[in-house]
């Protein structure tokens, strides 16, 4: 497995990946019709495509035999989804193929995240999680991330709570 940073050429690799993890990690928790309109929305060309060229969000592919089985993305600055603190690295996605839970692959995309934090001479990260996600939650957990307060995530017209945690870098 090797990771490696995802350019505007991958858009399309990109796209399928996010649509395919994010649908097998939370199609059974929710309804049809939010579920595809959250694909739709988030997950556009148009959309991506902004999000690969912002100076401040980074995606990673882990792939196996050239191909992507999960992805990363990180924000930092401005580009983060709520706190915008210029000393914390937000991880926003984590996403592996459903057939891939429990290799590591996600350790080693969340080891990334945490590389290219200390790189910059971040003081933490920090990251949104869905309450009902017992899996991610164990897993950040496991990783020394504590929570630290609540948000909203809106899936399609659906109101979610996703706890915010954190992790500090200069322990």
């Amino acid at each position: 497995m090797k990771i490696r940073k995802v350019a505007l050429v991958d858009l399309e690799e990109l796209q399928r990946i996010a649509q395919l993890t994010f649908s097998e990690t939370f199609s059974s928790q929710n309804s049809e019709a939010n579920m595809s309109e959250y694909l739709e929305k988030e997950f556009s060309a148009e959309k991506l495509t902004e999000e690969l060229m912002d100076e401040n969000a980074e995606f990673y592919f882990v792939e196996l035999e050239g191909k992507a089985i999960g992805y990363l993305k990180i924000n930092t600055g401005a580009s983060q989804t709520e706190i915008k603190d210029p000393n914390a690295l937000e991880i926003e996605r984590i996403y592996v193929l459903k057939e891939f839970h429990g290799k590591k692959v996600g350790q080693l995309l969340y080891r990334k995240a945490i590389e290219l934090a200390k790189e910059r001479g971040l003081a933490y990260v920090w990251l949104g999680v869905w309450e009902e996600n017992a899996r991610a939650i164990r897993f950040y957990e496991k990783n020394g991330f504590k929570v630290f307060d609540k948000h909203i995530f809106m899936l399609g017209d659906d109101h979610q709570t996703d706890l915010m945690m954190k992790l500090d870098l200069n322990l």
